[in-house]
C-alpha cells in the first residue's frame, strides 16, 4: 500500500514536471500569446454555437460572425467611432439606488439603429421586464 502512494507521488511529480517544463519553452518561443496585437473588444452570442465579436487588429477594428464552421468578415468600423462608443459605455454606470441605468437614446454612432446597436436592445428587453412584471 504505501509503495503504490509513493509510485503514485512521483508519478504526479514527474507529469508536473513535465507540464512546467513544457510552459517555460512555450513561453520562451512565445507560443500562446500574440504579443497584444489582437484585441477583442466585445463579444456577443447569437446562439448556441454563433457568436458575433468585434475585433482590433493593429489600428483596424472589425465585426466577425463566428460558428463552428466558419469565421465570417461582417464589417469593419471606424476605431475613432469604436472608442466613442466604449467612453459613452464606461460613462454610463448603473444608479445609486441599485437598480440598473436605463440608457439616453443615441444620435449618433457607428452601430446606431443597427442589430448591433446595444442601446435598442437593451430598451426592448426593459419593455419587455415592464411588462412581465406582476404587480
Amino acid at each position: 500500500m504505501t509503495w503504490m502512494l509513493i509510485r503514485l507521488v512521483l508519478s504526479l511529480a514527474f507529469v508536473g514536471g513535465v507540464l512546467w517544463f513544457a510552459a517555460r519553452l512555450a513561453k520562451k518561443r512565445g507560443l500562446g500569446s500574440s504579443g497584444g496585437l489582437v484585441e477583442v473588444v466585445a463579444r456577443q452570442r447569437m446562439g448556441r454555437a454563433s457568436t458575433v465579436n468585434v475585433l482590433r487588429i493593429a489600428d483596424r477594428v472589425l465585426i466577425v460572425g463566428a460558428t463552428e464552421e466558419q469565421v465570417t468578415l461582417l464589417a469593419e468600423l471606424d476605431g475613432d467611432a469604436v472608442e466613442a462608443t466604449l467612453a459613452e459605455r464606461a460613462a454610463a454606470a448603473p444608479t445609486a439606488a441599485g437598480g440598473p441605468a436605463v440608457p439616453a437614446p443615441r444620435v449618433g454612432g457607428a452601430l446606431a439603429g443597427s442589430v448591433f446597436d446595444r442601446s435598442g436592445w437593451q430598451g426592448f428587453v426593459t419593455q419587455l421586464r415592464e411588462r412581465t412584471v406582476r404587480r
